[in-house]
C-alpha cells in the first residue's frame, strides 16, 4: 500500500487543469467516495498491525495534499477569470467619450434631495394604473374633463385601465397601506393625450409631495414651499400663492416664484409680471383621506406637485420641451458641468 500511496503522491504533484470541468474530474478521481484515496482508506483495515501507524500517516498526507492541490487549481482558475473579465477585447482602441446625466435627471434628483432634507422619503408606483387610484379615490367626479379621451390614455379601450396622468396615484396607494404620519415624495413619468409642441408633450415628469399627520396646517405647507424655493432657486427668491382649484385639495393654490431671470423686475420670460408659476398645492381634501381609509376627523395633510420639465426650464432656460426627449447629443453635452 505504501507503494500505491507514493505513486498517487507523484501523480498529484503533476496535476494540471485549465477548466472548471477538468478540476471537477480530478476531484472525483481522487477525493470522491469512490475515488482513489477512498479506496485506499477502505483497504486500510487489511494492513498489518505493525504498519498501520506509518500507512495511516501517509494516507492523511496524501488526502491533505490532494485537497490542497484541487483548491489551488480552483483559486488559480477564478483569478484568471476575474482578470479576463476586466478586458473587453471588442473595445475600440480610440478613446471612449464619457456621457453625461440628462438635465431632467439632474433636476429631479435636486428636487428629491431638497425634500429629503425635510424628512420626506421616496415612494414609487406603476405607470399603468386603474381608475380608482388615478381618479375616483382623488375625488374626481364621474363627469370630470380629465376622464375624457382628450386628456387620458386608456389601455385596450378599457375605461378602468389607464396610463397615469399624475403621480398622485402613488399617494393613494401609500395612504391605503399606511397610517399617518406619512411624509413622501413621488417622482415619476406621467402621460396625457395632448398635442406635442414646444410647450407641451404627451409624456412628462412630475414630483409630488404628501404630508399627513395630526394638526398639519396650511402654514406648514407654506414653510415647506418657502424652503424649497430658496434651496432650488436661491435665497433671494420670493413666493406668491394664488387661490386655485384641484379636486383632491381644499383649499387649493398655485405657487409663483419671483422670476429668477430678471429678479422680479419684469422680462419677456415672465411676461413682464415678475412672477413665474411652478407648482400647485393645497390641503388634502377630507374625502380623499376617507376614501383611502384615513380618519379625516383626526388627521390633516397637504399635497403639492410640480412638473420637472417646468423647473428645468426655469433653471437652464430651455425653451422647447421636445428637446428633452430627442436625444440630441449637441443639446445633452451642454449639461456636462451641471453637477
Amino acid at each position: 500500500m505504501i507503494d500505491k500511496i507514493n505513486e498517487l503522491l507523484a501523480e498529484i504533484d503533476n496535476l494540471k487543469a485549465t477548466k472548471a470541468d477538468e478540476i471537477e474530474a480530478l476531484r472525483i478521481k481522487y477525493l470522491s467516495k469512490k475515488g482513489e484515496i477512498s479506496n485506499l482508506m477502505n483497504d486500510f483495515r487489511n494492513v498489518a498491525a505493525e504498519q498501520k501507524r506509518e500507512v495511516g500517516m501517509r494516507l492523511n498526507e496524501l488526502k491533505e495534499k490532494a485537497q490542497d492541490c484541487i483548491n489551488s487549481l480552483k483559486e488559480s482558475l477564478e483569478n484568471n477569470q476575474s482578470t479576463d473579465q476586466g478586458i473587453d477585447l471588442t473595445r475600440t482602441a480610440a478613446p471612449i467619450e464619457l456621457g453625461t446625466r440628462h438635465p431632467l435627471s439632474l433636476v429631479k434628483k435636486e428636487i428629491c434631495d431638497i425634500f429629503k432634507r425635510l424628512g420626506f422619503s421616496i415612494a414609487e408606483g406603476p405607470e399603468i394604473e386603474d381608475d380608482w387610484h388615478v381618479f375616483s379615490s382623488l375625488n374626481f367626479a364621474d363627469d370630470h374633463p380629465a376622464r375624457d379621451m382628450q386628456d387620458t390614455f386608456f389601455i385596450a379601450r378599457s375605461p378602468e385601465v389607464v396610463l397615469r396622468t399624475h403621480t398622485s396615484s402613488v399617494q393613494t396607494r401609500v395612504m391605503e397601506k399606511q397610517q399617518p404620519p406619512i411624509r413622501i415624495i413621488c417622482p415619476g413619468r406621467v402621460y396625457r393625450n395632448e398635442a406635442i409642441s414646444y410647450r407641451a408633450h404627451c409624456f412628462f415628469h412630475q414630483v409630488e409631495a404628501l404630508y399627513i399627520d395630526k394638526n398639519v396646517s396650511f402654514a406648514d405647507l407654506k414653510q415647506a414651499l418657502m424652503f424649497f424655493a430658496k434651496e432650488m432657486f436661491g435665497t433671494d427668491t420670493k413666493i406668491r400663492l394664488r387661490p386655485s382649484y384641484f379636486p383632491f385639495t381644499e383649499p387649493s393654490a398655485e405657487m409663483d416664484i419671483s422670476c429668477n431671470i430678471c429678479g422680479g423686475k419684469g422680462c419677456p420670460f415672465c411676461k413682464h409680471t415678475g412672477w413665474v408659476e411652478i407648482l400647485g398645492c393645497g390641503m388634502v381634501d377630507p374625502n380623499v383621506l376617507d376614501n383611502c381609509g384615513i380618519d379625516s376627523k383626526v388627521y390633516t395633510g397637504y399635497a403639492l406637485g410640480m412638473g420637472v420639465e417646468r423647473i428645468t426650464n426655469l433653471k437652464y432656460r430651455v425653451k422647447d420641451l421636445r428637446m428633452f426627449s430627442e436625444n440630441d447629443k449637441r443639446f445633452l453635452e451642454q449639461f456636462k458641468n451641471a453637477y
